[in-house]
């Protein structure tokens, strides 16, 4: 089952599955950020207001905006 990459909590590992339809706008730009299906990703904190979320993933940390994170589809790691 995927959810949503900002439906995840601090320390929540996970595999990205896919984008969402309605993120079309976003899809290229996040590809292009190195999210692509198959990569392993681990939250590593939300800013105090929830907006943005930072992600560590392939050796670097990527901060994303709720609206962008709410497109990327996620499985959830143990």
């Amino acid at each position: 089952m995927s959810i949503s990459l900002k439906d995840l909590s601090v320390g929540d590992s996970g595999k990205i599955t896919g984008f969402d339809i309605t993120g079309k706008a976003y899809r290229k730009r996040l590809l292009a950020m190195g999210l692509t299906r198959g990569t392993e990703f681990k939250i590593t904190r939300f800013a105090p207001l929830g907006d943005p979320i930072e992600i560590k993933l392939r050796g670097f940390s990527l901060t994303l905006r709720k609206e962008e994170a709410s497109a990327v589809l996620t499985e959830r790691l143990q």
